[in-house]
């Protein structure tokens, strides 16, 4: 799989692309990730990207010039990338979106930066996403996320092929169980029994046990969707209840 990103700032995705899991996984031939600088398709000695908004109004648009060209230019280089663009009007970026784009050849990641595009920009998008309901400075943050969350569900990418099945908003549905590790008691408090005693088939059932009591606990709004049984959906709304009965936060 071939990622891209369009940016005036290339250089800020290596230090991450480069380190942990995701270096680890570019060497292993797992992803490609190549880094594109907007300024390339620009015609001016100032290489200018931006400018005034027609009708006025705070701040500088992304020109659709550069833009075009650019996007025109690379998708002649091989494959058509799935072009993506981010945006607070986009689709929610989710697991199952993630899964989708894992299935791409070549995924394009368009990052739009200061006030945002012009409009005509995003007839280019095949999708258009957003991480949630905030504004950030640039697009590049947003990138590294959909890049992380997707090449962590390429195969070899995290070495134990389970590993991604066992997480959170797996095909489950679910948050993932309660995870502990050595010293087995911490200031009073001890790992579960369970955990302890070798019996593979008691663990299993812990810690589905415990990724629906915690899914009922902290993002209930995943329940309806979860592939529960009868007996698991009566724990799950017994203990979403008593969550909204007590008044219970914390750390999950």
């Amino acid at each position: 799989m071939i990622f891209e990103t369009l940016s005036v700032f290339p250089g800020v995705f290596a230090p991450y692309l480069d380190a942990s899991i995701m270096g680890r996984a570019q060497r292993a031939g797992v992803f490609e990730f190549r880094a594109h600088d907007l300024r390339d398709w620009t015609h001016d000695r100032h290489r200018t990207v931006d400018d005034a908004p027609f009708g006025g109004g705070q701040g500088m648009l992304m020109k659709p010039a550069p833009i075009f060209e650019a996007i025109d230019d690379l998708s002649s280089r091989g494959p058509a990338p799935h072009v993506v663009f981010f945006s607070p009007c986009g689709a929610r970026f989710d697991e199952a979106r993630a899964e989708r784009l894992s299935r791409r050849e070549r995924v394009l990641l368009v990052c739009g930066r200061y006030e945002g595009m012009d409009e005509r920009a995003y007839s280019l998008a095949d999708e258009v996403i957003s991480l949630g309901d905030y504004v950030l400075t640039g697009g590049e943050l947003a990138a590294l996320v959909v890049i992380d969350a997707t090449v962590r569900l390429l195969p070899g990418a995290l070495g134990d092929e389970r590993s991604a099945e066992d997480e959170s908003f797996s095909s489950a549905g679910l948050l993932e169980y309660a995870q502990y590790t050595r010293p087995a008691s911490y200031r009073g408090m001890e790992v579960p029994e369970v955990l302890l005693s070798g019996d593979h088939a008691r663990v299993d059932a812990w810690r589905r046990r415990s990724a629906i009591e915690r899914t009922a606990r902290w993002r209930p709004d995943l329940l309806a969707a979860a592939e529960l049984t009868t007996e698991e959906r009566d724990l799950a709304e017994r203990v979403a209840r008593e969550t909204r009965g007590d008044g219970a936060h914390g750390e999950p």
